[in-house]
């Protein structure tokens, strides 16, 4: 073989350049034309064959060195290459006139140039077409793939008489597996033999696409150059497309040092790409003829046809399948929700689409496993890593190691993944993962044992080169292939019907829950609200004549009132936060609306939690109250009250009272100082300070971030909120008493108590009350009665006033309602108008409704 301008090692073969060794083997000879069939190179023994030795031949036509009728069958065939990789055949031709030996010849194109590559051939051929048909028959006749393999190198092994032939199949990254195997008994066997990408370098898979045979005669044979080796511009010859091109020196140790005395293979192609190779040994030197190859190679083109037909029926019965598989799931998940939490179950349908080792579901933060899969807190990883891939699509690898670090650890149980998400959002995942590839790879038999070794060692032998492939693959699984990460989004399609559906059913039942929920809260806040107004009747009922008791009666009245107003606000958004400015303004228009001038406050909006609405709104009216009584607002003065959230998102509250009469500290520690001094820090854990200022009382507050919140921010301009001041309430300034005087009223409510709290009410506006606790009771009064205006407590124990309402409203008889239930409560449509008092009763929250029932004012 002719040197080459670098050595080529192990290191470098990939850049070997193999179609420009500038040598044939010296089974036959080459003669290179120019366009005109003038003569520009020839190998070097071509005088051994045509009697006229290089020089001679060179520059001259080539009608001077062979007969005129092999011209004229040479010419053509040279017409019938119709394209650039076309080689053309001619058997049984005679070089030298009236010689005995013949020649079989290829023709093809390289560049410029008419190669003509002569070998030994026979005189008669055989039945090629005859031969295929028969070939093929059989290949149509086998079960499976397998089998159809199998069939592929026993035809071709007895078509070529090696000793050793093989079904090579790539997979995607260049790396090969033996699938199928025909030889002869003796000689070990390297079925399932898997090697590294680098055993066949790029180059020599693009000349494998490109020259189907290739045929390797006697590994111990001496290359023959050609002459000359370069041409005027100094390039060599392009030898992709010759049948006698030399081999390269790694693959001829290669053979060597596997005992191989010579090789053939043929090229396997599918739509169009290399698929793999039959590939023949022999342990001799051996040389096919020219015929019997090209009816090997007819017969590999029928193999390829074949096997994309096989492929392609296999896949579209494994999609239909697989569709099968997900109609199963789909009912079976419809009628058995349960079932997709089950990963043993899903391992059994999924894996019987996509082959696995092991199946992890995550849902909802919770996982569970089947099978062979990573940690529990390597799972948590991969998950995390799976939201930062493409979100609502199948995700695959056959190295998690790509995905997430230290994947080395769990790689023998889990190298590879294929997730399908099963939400929405890349949230939740059911992934398919597959053990390491070399874990579950073995080489069977026993490869014939090297006879020598080259200059690069054992490396270049099978068992070596297997090796090399386990180390390779180290942390890799079998890849999933396009096929299957299509069924996998038919699964993930599925799947997400299913979540969706179960979602839907459990947001239906939430919805039904929350409904329920609801109800009992409302309830709740009107058992709490009439349980309020209860104790205030009580309270009130219970007055006796001595100013002392009266006056402590007073005070307990207004503080359960205040609660009872505080308890309103957080209930009304299901005991929710509250915003801190309505507290104020039912404080000042409770016990300030008589002040021309009261309490002016300032700060941002912000919503307190129940527990601290609770409790500051019993400061606010301890504050209010004693100012009322003793501080500014008993005279001409006024209150600032200030608000602002701190760095830490504290707020800071500040009273300042101004104006008022000289201000005392108190001399003994009454109630509602404790309450303001301890509330704030006891039950919320802030801060309180009271001064006592002869000027006039400040204090300051300080309530925890965790029961602050802000209300959401509606998208606009900024709006700057001006300083608040609070004027007497329209409808909360002092009422007249003879509001209701002359006019009679009917008060239909089931409390006891609540019934005298409010006839009390009714009686100082000068009313005349008849009460009934009952609808019937009711009725049995309007028989005989119109009253002039009704209250009608909704609830009356497990029945309702709207029978009462109905009859009222028939009569012409103005009325409201009354609930503990208060702007939750349900009317009913006939009556959705109807204005509703919020219990327990007041002075102003009657009068006002009164008001507007009836037009007073």
């Amino acid at each position: 073989m002719a040197e080459i301008s670098n050595r080529v090692d192990l290191t470098n073969c990939d850049r070997e350049p193999i179609h420009l060794l500038g040598a044939i083997q010296p089974v036959g000879f080459l003669i290179a034309l120019s366009k005109d069939w003038i003569v520009s190179r020839v190998s070097a023994n071509i005088g051994r064959y045509l009697g006229s030795e290089p020089e001679a031949m060179i520059g001259a036509p080539l009608a001077d060195f062979v007969p005129g009728h092999l011209i004229h069958d040479l010419r053509n065939r040279v017409a019938l290459l119709s394209t650039p990789d076309a080689v053309e055949r001619l058997f049984a031709c005679r070089p030298i006139e009236g010689a005995d030996a013949c020649f079989d010849v290829a023709i093809h194109l390289a560049g410029t140039q008419i190669l003509l590559e002569f070998e030994p051939g026979i005189e008669h051929n055989g039945d090629a077409s005859g031969a295929v048909r028969a070939m093929i028959a059989r290949l149509d006749s086998q079960p499976d793939v397998p089998a159809f393999y199998r069939e592929g190198a026993r035809q071709v092994r007895a078509l070529l008489g090696y000793d050793r032939v093989m079904v090579y199949k790539f997979s995607a990254d260049g790396a090969g597996e033996v699938v199928a195997e025909s030889c002869k008994s003796g000689i070990g066997s390297f079925m399932g033999l898997h090697y590294p990408a680098s055993d066949i370098p790029r180059q020599a898979r693009a000349l494998y696409k490109r020259n189907l045979v290739r045929v390797i005669r006697d590994v111990h044979q001496v290359p023959v150059p050609i002459v000359p080796e370069r041409d005027a511009k100094g390039e060599p010859l392009d030898l992709s497309l010759s049948v006698l091109r030399s081999v390269s020196t790694i693959h001829i140790e290669y053979l060597k040092n596997m005992g191989v005395g010579a090789s053939l293979s043929i090229s396997i192609l599918v739509d169009g790409e290399l698929w793999g190779l039959f590939a023949c040994h022999h342990y001799a030197p051996r040389s096919p003829t020219f015929e019997r190859r090209s009816v090997a190679e007819l017969f590999a083109q029928m193999f390829s046809m074949r096997l994309e037909s096989r492929e392609r029926r296999e896949l579209v019965e494994y999609e239909r399948r697989a569709r099968d598989i997900s109609d199963q799931l789909l009912g079976a998940v419809a009628s058995d929700e349960t079932l997709l939490k089950d990963p043993d179950w899903l391992a059994d349908i999924l894996t019987s689409a996509i082959p696995a080792d092991g199946v992890g579901v995550w849902i909802n933060g919770n996982y569970a496993f089947s099978g062979s899969t990573p940690p529990a807190d390597d799972f948590r990883r991969i998950v995390r890593a799976l939201n930062g891939t493409a979100a609502g699509r199948v995700f695959a690898t056959d190295r998690i190691g790509s995905l997430v670090d230290g994947a080395e650890r769990f790689a023998k149980e889990a190298s590879g993944l294929l997730a399908i998400p099963i939400s929405r959002s890349p949230r939740d995942y059911v992934v398919l993962f597959r053990s390491e590839m070399r874990e579950r790879v073995r080489w069977a038999g026993d490869p014939h044992k090297p006879v020598e070794y080259g200059p690069n060692g054992p490396r270049l032998t099978p068992r070596e080169s297997f090796a090399e492939w386990h180390e390779l693959v180290e942390g890799r699984s079998t890849p999933f292939t396009s096929s299957e990460e299509r069924v996998a989004e038919t699964l993930r399609a599925t799947l997400i019907e299913v979540v969706l559906r179960l979602a839907d059913e459990a947001a239906a039942q939430r919805q039904h829950a929350n409904a329920r929920q609801e109800l009992l809260i409302a309830e709740l806040n009107h058992r709490v609200r009439n349980i309020l107004g209860v104790i205030r009747g009580l309270v009130r009922q219970s007055q006796p004549d001595d100013d002392v008791v009266r006056e402590f009666v007073r005070v307990v009245d207004g503080r359960i009132h205040s609660l009872a107003r505080a308890h309103n606000q957080i209930t009304d958004d299901h005991w929710g936060p509250a915003p801190f400015r309505a507290l104020i303004d039912a404080e000042a228009a409770a016990f300030a609306a008589h002040k021309e001038s009261s309490i002016h406050s300032d700060g941002p909006p912000v919503l307190l939690n129940p527990q601290a609405y609770s409790s500051m709104a019993l400061v606010i009216h301890e504050l209010v109250t004693n100012s009322t009584k003793y501080g500014s607002l008993s005279g001409e003065g006024i209150v600032e009250l200030q608000w602002h959230l701190d760095e830490k998102g504290d707020m800071i509250l500040t009273w300042a009272e101004s104006g008022g009469p000289a201000v005392k500290a108190p001399t003994r520690k009454g109630f509602g100082t404790t309450i303001i001094k301890r509330s704030v820090p006891y039950d919320l854990g802030g801060d309180a300070e009271i001064d006592y200022a002869p000027e006039g009382v400040k204090a300051r507050f300080r309530i925890p971030a965790r029961h602050i919140s802000e209300p959401r921010v509606v998208k606009g301009p900024p709006v700057k909120l001006p300083r608040v001041s609070h004027p007497p309430h329209p409808s909360q300034a002092p009422v007249k008493p003879d509001l209701l005087a002359g006019l009679s009223v009917l008060l239909v409510e089931d409390s006891l108590i609540i019934a005298l709290d409010a006839e009390d009410i009714l009686v100082r506006f000068g009313a005349r009350i008849e009460t009934a606790s009952t609808p019937e009771a009711a009725h049995d009064m309007l028989d005989n009665w119109k009253p002039d205006f009704a209250i009608l407590d909704i609830n009356l124990g497990d029945q309702t006033s709207f029978g009462i309402a109905d009859r009222l409203n028939d009569a012409g008889v103005p009325f409201f309602f009354a609930s503990g239930y208060g702007e939750q409560a349900n009317l009913p449509d006939e009556h959705r108008v109807r204005a509703v008092v919020q219990k327990p009763y007041t002075t102003h929250n009657i009068a006002r409704a009164a008001e507007e029932l009836l037009g007073l004012g």
